[in-house]
Parts: structure tokens; C-alpha cells; sequence
């Protein structure tokens, strides 16, 4: 997927794809889950890497990528997909009797390119389209609704906690003053909105950048669904099962980082019980250390340059 910077023209390119493909380290016979389908970038090289005896299932909340997995799992028999978010990964695993038996997941996380590219989903604030950002539309509210309704302390307090957007309170009571003439129901007009109150433009950056982000990971509950589906991806992982996680901002890879160190440490137990380092029992390796895309690919795809993966192995116990 991509971040949310939207400097260049978009095509869809899958990141960090050979990175990804060896992180995996596919077992051609093995069972793995591409938790967010997008396109299908990712998921037809695994495909490419298993045998007749190999298995994926793709997992997207997008009707659009629910459409294009579809006509996959159609030329594909080794493929199905199921629409659900990523906080829903054990039940759908589960349901594939697929628990503990997974070879690796892969989480890219973020917003698609063609996403993006499409200006009636609202995600863009370089195109006019309806203002609406939510990964399914027919689930929740949109942008619209929710700044419509909220107050400007709640806008403030989105455009900080997952935006990282230092006029946070400026740019929030611009939004407030704004409605109160016009209902903020296009993409351009809040773009307007947050450009004319950011004082301190970033070279090469949206002033709108970090309210779009923040905007869209609060409407679609993004931090909060990435914290239940590492959690769940270890349970449907078998033992030797790959974690491989693409982030695209500090606030994700910030979590994945935290998560992998907790669980590479063991479970949390009184700091005075009598216990061995030995008889921790961790749950999952971090393997490698944090991998960036090459010069070479953020110059063929410069949607690349913000990616970052990072790798875990369940270990044997």
C-alpha cells in the first residue's frame, strides 16, 4: 500500500516486493495469508513462489479489492478472499481451519495507490471528490459526518494523536469556522481549509499531509485494528510461521516495532518470581534488522520511500 503524500503521479507497484517474497521464505506446499489484499501485487508473487499443494487466502475490507480478489481466486484455485478488516484475522483463519497452521502473514499497511487514484473514495486531497476516506463505505461514518459533528477539541485531538500534526489546535479551529459557512462535504474544500491554516508548508509536502492521515486512520480505526491482528497473527502462525509487516509512518511502525521487541522478551511476569531467562517463554524472533526499499525502487516508485518492513518468526518452544 502507500502512504498519503501525493506529490507524484500513482501507478500500482507492490513495495518491497523481492523483500517481502524472501522475508516470507514461502514453503511451496505452505498456507499463507495476505491480510491486506489491495491489488494483488504481493499476493501473485506468492503465488508465483508456491506449488499446486500451496494455499493463500487474501483478506481486504475494500469492495474494490474484494472485486479484484474475486476474479483471482476465479483464475486461481490455489487463492480465495474473504472481506473483513485485519482485526478480524483469527476469526477468518479459523474459519479457512487454518488456526496454528499458517506459514506467514504479511500486514501492508496503509492506504492503496488506487485508493488514491480514485477521487469518489475521498482519501485524495490533490482530486475533488466526496469527503469521505473510509476503507468500506458502507461500514461507519465518513469524514464528512464525523467533521461535521465533532467538536474542536475532538478535531484537535485526532489531527495530534495520529497525525503528529504540530498546529493541531489551528488547523482544528479553521475546520470548526469553516462548516459554520459552508458544510465540509469535498476533499478540495477541506484541503483549502488546512493548507490556508498551516503556517510552516514542509518542502516537497501537502500542508494538508498530516490532517488527510490523521483524518483517515481515526475514521477507519486503523492503530487500534493493527494492535488486535499482531496480536491475532500470532496465534494462527505455526511454529516457524513468518510475521512481515510494511509500514509507512512512524504511528504503525512504531507499534509493530514495540510489539515484536514485547513479544520477543516473553510474557511479563513479577520482577521478584524465582525464573530463569531459559523459561521465558517468547512468542515470537524478530529476524533482521528494519529493511528499507533500495535507491533504485523509490526512483522507480517514489510512493516507496517511506516504507519500511520488518520481520518475526514463531519460534520452536
Amino acid at each position: 500500500m502507500a502512504p498519503m503524500d501525493e506529490k507524484e503521479t500513482l501507478t500500482h507497484q507492490p513495495v518491497l516486493l523481492r523483500e517481502v517474497i524472501q522475508a516470507l521464505a514461502i514453503r511451496r506446499d505452505g498456507l499463507y495469508v495476505d491480510a491486506t489484499f489491495g491489488r494483488g501485487g504481493h499476493a501473485q508473487a506468492i503465488l508465483d513462489a508456491l506449488s499446486s499443494e500451496g494455499r493463500l487466502l487474501g483478506v481486504d475490507k475494500d469492495p474494490e479489492a474484494i472485486a479484484a480478489g474475486r476474479i483471482l481466486a476465479q483464475q486461481d484455485r490455489r487463492f480465495s478472499i474473504v472481506q473483513a478488516s485485519i482485526g478480524e484475522l483469527a476469526r477468518v483463519v479459523a474459519e479457512q481451519g487454518w488456526l496454528k497452521r499458517v506459514n506467514g502473514v504479511l500486514f501492508d499497511l496503509g492506504v492503496s495507490s488506487p485508493q488514491l487514484e480514485n477521487a469518489k473514495r475521498g482519501f485524495s486531497f490533490l482530486q475533488d471528490g466526496p469527503l469521505d476516506m473510509r476503507m468500506n463505505p458502507a461500514v461507519g461514518q465518513s469524514a464528512a459526518e464525523w467533521l461535521a459533528s465533532a467538536t474542536e477539541k475532538e478535531i484537535a485531538a485526532v489531527l495530534k494523536t495520529y497525525g503528529e500534526e504540530r498546529f493541531c489546535r489551528r488547523i482544528a479551529r479553521a475546520i470548526v469556522q469553516a462548516r459554520e459557512i459552508n458544510p465540509l462535504t469535498r476533499t478540495k474544500q477541506l484541503a483549502e481549509v488546512v493548507a490556508k491554516a498551516n503556517p510552516s508548508w514542509e518542502p516537497g509536502r501537502h500542508p494538508a499531509t498530516r490532517s488527510f492521515q490523521a483524518i483517515r486512520i481515526f475514521i477507519n480505526n486503523e492503530l487500534e485494528e493493527l494492535r488486535a491482528a499482531l496480536e491475532q497473527a500470532v496465534t494462527v502462525l505455526a511454529v516457524k510461521g513468518r510475521l512481515v509487516v510494511i509500514s509507512f509512518h512512524s504511528l504503525e511502525d512504531r507499534m509493530v516495532k514495540r510489539f515484536f521487541r514485547q513479544k520477543s522478551r516473553g510474557e511479563d511476569l513479577p520482577p521478584d518470581l524465582p525464573v530463569m531467562q531459559d523459561h521465558f517463554q517468547a512468542s515470537l524472533q524478530v529476524l533482521g534488522k528494519l529493511i528499507w526499499p533500495t535507491p533504485e525502487e523509490v526512483s522507480r516508485n517514489p510512493r516507496a520511500r517511506s516504507a519500511r518492513l520488518r520481520v518475526a518468526e514463531k519460534p520452536v518452544h
